[in-house]
């Protein structure tokens, strides 16, 4: 099982009391995964699909608890391989799909008795910060998913029209939350990269397992990448070390031997010899073996000296 059907999993558990959560909760999973049916005489029907059985329950729960009707239920076996049965809710005219469509805000009618669709998110719907979050699970039921956090940071909702991205995105926005939309083929994507903010999209809509999955993932990666980054600074260092120190012994062989240490300073003499015989042993370590010490910046500045030195015999050469 996915990581997003997991935490889908665990918000189908969640408990509502409050109607009007209720309402906003099925309104979204209409709005994202609901087909209208017309089936004349102005008289329209509704169908919901999806492929997971727990939202399937939450649907018809939803619509029992609010209507006291009992959708039919179909079973949709899907004969490609590795695919999931889709699983569909059917509420025909007479059982009153019209009201449904009405309460979720959905179909509208105007003066002219005219029947009108809304594409984007009714306010009356989510006047209220527990109904605002309630449609946020429901569009997250019907039409959202979330990566697996060892792979990508990723939450994302998918919307039919660009109308009710745009509302969609608003929504999100409301808790400070910085989503953004794209078309993507026929659709439109509402979508989060942040894994931040992602955790707390979770926690708004009621994952909160899938929240702390999420973060011990998200932890673990980071520290990984932090020890990674340490180990190749620390890589880098070396090798870094390892290329002077080769690059100094060198210098200093010629120097012994075309020039003589006995042309040398006393200070750089001590330093040349003192390298030859320590060569693996870092610039404070050969410091704190002069008398008296001298600090690393002290021995580094003589050894770019016997480097000088070094070059313009070869350049004179």
């Amino acid at each position: 099982m996915s990581f997003s059907s997991r935490a889908k999993n665990e918000i189908c558990r969640i408990d509502l009391r409050r109607s009007c959560c209720k309402l906003a909760e099925l309104a979204a999973l209409i709005h994202t995964s609901g087909i209208i049916q017309l089936a004349g005489k102005r008289r329209v029907g509704l169908m919901v699909s999806t492929e997971n059985a727990s939202i399937a329950r939450r649907i018809f729960m939803l619509v029992k608890d609010l209507y006291q009707i009992s959708p039919e239920v179909l079973v949709r076996r899907n004969r490609r391989l590795r695919k999931n049965n889709s699983y569909i809710l059917l509420i025909t005219p007479s059982e009153g799909s019209h009201k449904i469509l009405k309460d979720t805000c959905i179909l509208t009618q105007d003066e002219e008795d005219k029947i009108n669709m809304n594409l984007e998110i009714n306010q009356q719907l989510i006047r209220k910060k527990c109904c605002k979050k309630a449609y946020l699970r429901g569009a997250f039921l019907g039409g959202g998913s979330v990566s697996d956090p060892e792979k990508a940071y990723h939450l994302e909702f998918i919307a039919n029209t660009k109308k009710y991205g745009e509302s969609l995105c608003w929504l999100i926005r409301e808790f400070d939350l910085h989503a953004k939309l794209i078309a993507r083929k026929k659709a439109y994507v509402v979508y989060l990269k942040e894994g931040e903010h992602i955790v707390t999209l979770l926690s708004l809509i009621g994952a909160h397992s899938a929240l702390l999955n999420f973060e011990n993932i998200r932890i673990y990666k980071d520290m990984r990448n932090n020890i990674n980054r340490i180990v190749n600074c620390e890589t880098a260092n070396l090798s870094k070390t390892i290329n002077a120190s080769v690059r100094q012994i060198e210098s200093i062989e010629y120097i012994r031997d075309r020039i003589g240490f006995s042309n040398l300073p006393d200070s750089l003499k001590e330093v040349a010899e003192l390298r030859l015989l320590h060569r693996d042993a870092s610039l404070r370590e050969l410091g704190e073996m002069l008398t008296p010490k001298v600090g690393k910046s002290g021995i580094n500045h003589r050894l770019r000296k016997l480097d000088k030195i070094a070059e313009d015999h070869r350049n004179n050469r």
